[in-house]
């Protein structure tokens, strides 16, 4: 069923236990890439193809290479001279929250974006990278120190290798993430997801513990699951939330 803005206004007026459920298409409208669109990741040209870079056997055997595709693709966005900014989908759920209507967000993005717009409970299913940690010793570091460091980013404390805290290609999700995951959409009066095609597993999988009936999917293009939500919008996830009313 399709659905337009005072609709969807009116299903987010009429609950009081809403979660949100997000990815890339998020963060596009901030100018950070998303992988399979047109001008993504995917199709840029590489020596190696973007999965197979941000794998775990890649990150372990080619440590310079990944640090370099990494330093470029992913932390630019954040760390370089014009990092991305929250934009009006992430204002707008952190507006929701601060409101009481918004119970969280659960992202496949690893941006921070959602908490620099003021949001609290988000849970990041593939981690992000403003979190880093020296592999020997456990240190924490913040974004900048790797994408100031040079090649393969060394810990001050110890001399040991600092990993990212993202979930790469071939290293399961957290499992307390997911199980608090499971539990706010299984609980939730109303689902929103937003700005994923929904083909990414596990984390795709986590609609199939809605058990609501006021499952809103908001998307630009169409997704393979389009025929199981209650209500469906296609358009740019910032311009609908940005149409949207909070009553404090």
């Amino acid at each position: 069923m399709n659905i337009d803005v005072a609709k969807l206004q009116e299903l987010i007026d009429g609950s009081d236990n809403i979660v949100f459920f997000g990815g890339a298409g998020v963060s596009t409208e901030s100018g950070i890439k998303d992988f399979r669109s047109v001008d993504g990741l995917y199709h840029m040209k590489f020596k190696y193809p973007p999965e197979t870079m941000l794998s775990h056997t890649f990150y372990v055997s080619h440590k310079e290479e990944f640090f370099e595709f990494y330093n470029d693709k992913l932390l630019e966005c954040t760390c370089g001279p014009n990092p991305a900014k929250p934009n009006a989908a992430h204002l707008k759920l952190a507006e929701l929250e601060k409101a009481g209507k918004l119970k969280a967000v659960i992202t496949q993005n690893i941006d921070g974006l959602h908490q620099a717009a003021g949001s609290k409970n988000v849970l990041e299913l593939h981690g992000s990278v403003l979190r880093n940690y020296c592999e020997k010793c456990g240190k924490s570091f913040e974004a900048s120190y790797l994408y100031n460091a040079g090649g393969v980013p060394k810990c001050d404390k110890c001399g040991g290798d600092i990993k990212p805290d993202v979930v790469l290609y071939e290293e399961g999700l957290d499992n307390d993430i997911m199980s608090r995951s499971v539990r706010a959409i299984a609980e939730a009066d109303m689902l929103i997801i937003g700005g994923t095609s929904l083909v990414v597993y596990p984390a795709a999988g986590l609609v199939d513990y809605y058990r609501g009936n006021k499952l809103v999917l908001i998307n630009r293009d169409e997704t393979a699951r389009d025929g199981i939500a209650d209500y469906s919008l296609h358009g740019n996830i910032g311009e609908v939330f940005s149409q949207i009313k909070v009553e404090v």
